[in-house]
């Protein structure tokens, strides 16, 4: 998995570049990515934009051009990506019953795989969940970007300092 999260790591990257929370994110299907991305809030504007909603978007693409069944193609995904899945996005991969979620750091104010809520248990889902993998580089891309201000924040909270650890 560490091969897999090193390339989420690198999507992560690419969306601190751009201004973007660095989250990361890799759908594998036959052991291949078939869809990679990272979040695009504040390039849409749109706050549901993220990482795991735009893989969600490029496999349903992939199905209808390579013309696959896809419900069976998300039971056979494993998701990787670099920060615990918030609630809406937990909600949206149990719901597709896609087959593992692998993830780096946590996300202590909207993780949806233990952090804050178990979406597993309102979907009764046995969806194997791994976390804490390459956490302390998933974690330093947020402290990176948590140092900065971001563009798109309300300018009531754009001269807010935050204190960020660190360690």
């Amino acid at each position: 998995m560490n091969l897999w999260m090193d390339k989420a790591l690198e999507e992560a990257e690419k969306s601190l570049k751009r201004g973007e929370v660095p989250v990361g994110c890799l759908f594998i299907f036959d052991n291949q990515v078939i869809a990679s991305g990272s979040n695009t809030v504040n390039e849409t504007k749109n706050a549901t934009r993220h990482a795991e909603l735009n893989c969600i978007d490029d496999v349903l693409t992939f199905c209808k051009e390579k013309n696959l069944n896809h419900k069976e193609v998300f039971r056979n995904i494993d998701v990787v990506v670099t920060v615990e899945p918030c609630i809406m996005c937990a909600s949206a991969l149990h719901q597709l019953e896609i087959r593992s979620i692998v993830y780096g750091c946590a996300n202590d104010r909207f993780g949806g795989c233990q952090s804050v809520f178990d979406v597993s248990k309102v979907h009764e889902s046995k969806l194997n969940v791994t976390g804490d993998v390459k956490s302390e580089e998933a974690m330093q891309l947020l402290k990176d970007f948590y140092k900065g201000s971001n563009p798109n924040a309300p300018e009531a909270k754009k001269g807010r300092k935050k204190k960020v650890d660190n360690e």
